[in-house]
């Protein structure tokens, strides 16, 4: 199992997302993210995927949800999820990404893994999410989510 993690950097009702050049999902969009190094925290290994993806460093984050991906009945990944409006620095394309904002009513969900249309419009209405989602060979199967105490809107 994998622990990783999940960014969503906001600012005037727009997300800034990636379009992933590399590994597991690459042409997917997605946020900027990525797996835990040995005895890194989670937030510490948020801010250095954020920088390594698209130069931006970002100061606080919020705690948005955790979610859990089984693929071929094997716990795959344990995935924090984060959002913050405190950042420095402009978006640049790295080797690993090409970083874009994007409005909240223009994600394009059709470019990106099944699952997030589920539960991140909770998190840009400030909900924190607890989910379960099962793939078999990356296919949807099917999903549980719950969505934990209003944080507020975006």
């Amino acid at each position: 199992m994998r622990l990783t993690n999940l960014v969503y950097l906001l600012r005037d009702g727009e997300v800034l997302l990636i379009e992933k050049k590399r590994g597991l999902g690459a042409g997917k969009i997605n946020a900027p993210g990525g797996k835990l190094d040995e005895g890194e925290s989670a937030e510490d290994a948020a801010r250095r995927e954020v920088l390594e993806e698209t130069g931006v460093r970002v100061g606080s984050l919020e705690f948005a949800g955790v979610l859990e991906f089984v693929n071929n009945g094997a716990l795959f990944t344990l995935c924090h999820i984060f959002v913050s409006g405190d950042f420095t620095g402009e978006p640049r394309e790295t080797a690993e990404a090409k970083p874009m904002w994007v409005p909240f009513q223009e994600v394009p969900y059709d470019r990106m893994w099944e699952d997030d249309r589920h539960w991140l419009p909770h998190v840009f209405e400030g909900r924190r999410v607890f989910g379960r989602f099962w793939f078999r060979d990356w296919k949807p199967v099917r999903h549980e989510l719950w969505l934990l105490e209003r944080a507020g809107p975006r």
